[in-house]
């Protein structure tokens, strides 16, 4: 089958010939039908998180955000048939441990990170274990390309908003940093009924952020005070405040952009400039109460309530989807993504 591989961090992906995968006795095979190329991508590519064990091993195909059929299913395999139409959490899990029995997958004690701890989806086949608990029916109404969206950046943003957040109706919501997650942020607060100001530095994502719902936006590379500019706009500061990128500076304005009691809710991972340490205002926090809550990606249990929103058209995600591109050109679309200049969500569906 044909791949795109990372085989140095930073240079360009290699399209290789690699040999047909088969399934592990409790997983299945999926022919990948759509597969996101996301800034967690990105990070990989680049070699980053060594500071907490993730930097991928070489080589490794990436890719996290799939929807694909079912083609081959291992002999313990009982729910899952082939010809099934699935999409997977990137933190596939173990099923078994104390947390998946909690019903909080996301934070398995066996996670297996799709697309860095084992091969993912930049490529025609890929391999999913524990096939009965991490594949999840897609709905027939969904394209690849709408299902390909879900895999990691709007369950992300589903489990931040609704699970972590608790973004309620009325509530403001101010999202920081409108790229994938947070556009999906963006589109998931309102519909649950909350108000919502999104933050970037980039005008053409400011846009796309008003088109799928935001009351206000924020042009973090023009206003010298973003935190009193949310503030200013929610009157008196953001209920719930989310980080969607990971770096010092969104992470600090959003802590001071929220009201007193307000809720942090961080989403982005950091990157090589902070390596997983930002100092943070105690005081600040302290004296007005503030909550600061991690959020990673979505618990099994949620996809159902998620699917069902998607299957009634309250939510979505294929209006997020900016390009479609070959597995030839996701190299470039990684590449772009160095200075930002990627918008929504992209997908390879050609392989």
């Amino acid at each position: 089958m044909r791949a795109a591989q990372i085989v140095e961090y930073g240079a360009p992906l290699e399209i290789r010939e690699i040999p047909d995968p088969a399934p592990e006795s409790d997983g299945v095979v999926l022919s990948v039908l759509a597969s996101g190329i996301c800034r967690s991508d990105w990070h990989g590519w680049m070699g980053d998180w060594g500071w907490m064990g993730g930097q991928v091993e070489l080589p490794r195909t990436l890719g996290h955000e799939i929807v694909g059929e079912v083609v081959a299913a291992g002999p313990e395999v009982r729910e899952v048939r082939i010809g099934d139409r699935v999409t997977v959490p990137f933190h596939l899990a173990c099923g078994v441990c104390g947390y998946c029995r909690a019903g909080q997958a996301n934070v398995c004690d066996n996670m297996q990170v799709l697309g860095f701890w084992r091969d993912g989806g930049y490529a025609e086949y890929v391999r999913i274990p524990n096939a009965d608990f991490n594949c999840v029916p897609v709905p027939d109404s969904l394209t690849p390309v709408a299902a390909g969206a879900i895999g990691c950046r709007f369950m992300t943003a589903f489990h931040a908003v609704v699970g972590q957040g608790r973004v309620r109706p009325g509530e403001w919501l101010a999202v920081h940093g409108v790229g994938g997650v947070g556009l999906s942020c963006v589109q998931i607060a309102r519909a649950a009924g909350a108000s919502v100001v999104a933050v970037d530095i980039d005008a053409e994502k400011l846009e796309l952020a008003r088109a799928q719902g935001a009351t206000h936006t924020v042009h973090a590379g023009v206003e010298s005070d973003v935190p009193a500019a949310v503030r200013e706009a929610t009157g008196g500061g953001a209920h719930v405040s989310i980080d969607a990128l990971g770096a010092r500076a969104t992470m600090l304005n959003s802590i001071r952009s929220l009201r007193k009691r307000g809720r942090h809710v961080q989403v982005g991972l950091t990157g090589a400039a902070d390596a997983g340490e930002i100092a943070l205002p105690v005081d600040e926090i302290t004296i007005a109460e503030l909550s600061i809550v991690g959020s990673h990606g979505n618990p099994h249990t949620s996809y159902p309530r998620l699917l069902a929103l998607v299957a009634a058209d309250r939510l979505t995600p294929q209006t997020l989807v900016r390009r479609t591109v070959s597995l030839d050109q996701a190299g470039d679309v990684l590449a772009a993504m160095s200075d930002f200049t990627t918008h929504g969500i992209t997908v390879i569906d050609r392989f």
